[in-house]
């Protein structure tokens, strides 16, 4: 791994974890009457956040061609990133939703609409929602920086860093090299961007094991450690739902429409038809149909998740 990534995705961490402390002890001193409480420490929580997404986007900014230098690269931009239209807006996968201010009033209406039974039920449901927006948010600014500082560089892509602790979509989307500037994420993403040029890839970033990823079903555990190609059990389990890349699981769980076209592995081996999709078992599937582990790993086979 490059150690500009690594450097930066760790002052990005601290950043947030700073950030989100100082807006959890906003908070929490808002007291019973959550209007009156909102403004008097909502502009705190904004004037914090802002800034937050002020440093974030500078480090982005500037994490680019540290990068690249590292690389031996070299790429001069056509300009500087704008910070100052980076910040001060709520995101959601890239698309500004509103201003800060009003969109972090979201925390006040999940309080009061949440299944609580006390102030301090309520207050926790709050400081949740505060802590998963704090988290996107200055995230969301530095990856914006970058991927603003990558396009501005002729021949520049970028290379998709996974983190441990990682959900399945991600997961299967580490070290994949792309030359877009959108970044697929979903709320709470800590993936990054890695700059690199349009040489070879290997060795930018650390590759994700099964222990990485905290959302694997048991049956889906239970095929990679029967030698299952991870990314194949992973991909089973979900169908595209946009152009972005968030995915939802297979509908009953039982089976699955993903890689069953005939250009698919699973696809070839099951003997799709040309304009129609094979039968394809899922890995819960797999495991509910076989009766011993021969017959699971038969199936793992014909089903491609062993190749």
């Amino acid at each position: 791994m490059l150690r500009s990534a690594a450097d930066h995705y760790r002052a990005q961490q601290r950043l947030i974890t700073v950030t989100a402390a100082a807006i959890r002890r906003e908070w929490d001193s808002i007291g019973l009457d959550f209007d009156a409480g909102w403004t008097r420490v909502g502009p705190r929580i904004v004037t914090l956040m802002t800034a937050a997404q002020i440093g974030a986007a500078r480090d982005g900014a500037a994490y680019v061609g540290q990068a690249l230098t590292e690389q031996r690269i070299t790429a001069d931009p056509a300009g500087s990133v704008n910070v100052g239209h980076l910040t001060g807006a709520y995101s959601v996968d890239g698309q500004t939703v509103g201003d800060l201010d009003a969109v972090l009033y979201g925390a006040v209406v999940r309080a009061r609409t949440g299944a609580a039974e006390s102030l301090g039920d309520r207050l926790a449901l709050g400081r949740s929602w505060l802590d998963m927006a704090t988290v996107t948010q200055v995230a969301d600014a530095a990856r914006a920086a970058t991927g603003v500082g990558i396009a501005a560089r002729p021949r520049i892509r970028y290379v998709r860093m996974v983190n441990p602790g990682c959900c399945q979509r991600c997961a299967v989307l580490a070290g994949k090299a792309s030359s877009s500037i959108a970044f697929p994420r979903h709320p709470g993403c800590l993936c990054r961007a890695v700059p690199t040029g349009e040489g070879p890839t290997r060795g930018l970033v650390e590759a994700i094991e099964p222990g990485d990823v905290r959302d694997l079903t048991r049956a889906q555990r239970q095929a990679i450690a029967d030698g299952a190609d991870m990314n194949q059990v992973i991909n089973s389990h979900r169908v595209y739902v946009s152009r972005e890349g968030i995915y939802t699981p297979a509908r009953n769980g039982m089976t699955t429409t993903e890689g069953a076209t005939r250009r698919g592995i699973a696809g070839k081996r099951l003997g799709a038809e040309p304009k129609g999709r094979a039968q394809r078992l899922s890995p819960e599937g797999v495991y509910a149909t076989a009766r011993n582990r021969e017959e699971a790993l038969v199936l793992l086979k014909q089903h491609g998740y062993l190749i």
